[in-house]
C-alpha cells in the first residue's frame, strides 16, 4: 500500500516547524500548509516527558510532513501546539504509513 491514499486527505492544516529555543523564545520554520485527515476527539496521549497530557485533536497526513513535538499547527482556525508525533511506517509493508500528530 505504501502512503496514505490522497482521497483519505481531506483536511488541512497549517505546520510551522519547531527548531528550537532562540534568544526571545521558541523558533520555528517556515509555516507549510499539509493535506492531512483531522479527527477531532479528545483522548489521553502521552508527552515526550512520559507525562499524560489530553490531546483535542489528532491529525494524519504523509509520512515525509515535518512536525516535531512543541510546532505550531492551525487546525479549524484555531492554533495549537504538538503534544507527541508517531511515525507510522510499516517498513515496506503493505500498510498505509503516515505521521500521526497529537495536538493540544
Amino acid at each position: 500500500m505504501g502512503s496514505v491514499p490522497p482521497f483519505l486527505l481531506r483536511h488541512t492544516v497549517i505546520v510551522e516547524p519547531y527548531e528550537g529555543e532562540g534568544p526571545f523564545g521558541p523558533a520555528f520554520g517556515a509555516s507549510v500548509v499539509v493535506a492531512c485527515f483531522v479527527d477531532d476527539k479528545r483522548r489521553l496521549v502521552r508527552a515526550p516527558t512520559g507525562e499524560e497530557v489530553t490531546s483535542e485533536s489528532t491529525f494524519y497526513a504523509p509520512l515525509n510532513t515535518v512536525c516535531p513535538v512543541d510546532s505550531r499547527v492551525t487546525v479549524n482556525g484555531r492554533e495549537t501546539t504538538v503534544l507527541a508525533s508517531s511515525r507510522r511506517d510499516g517498513g515496506g509493508l503493505p500498510t498505509p504509513d503516515h505521521l500521526e500528530v497529537a495536538l493540544q
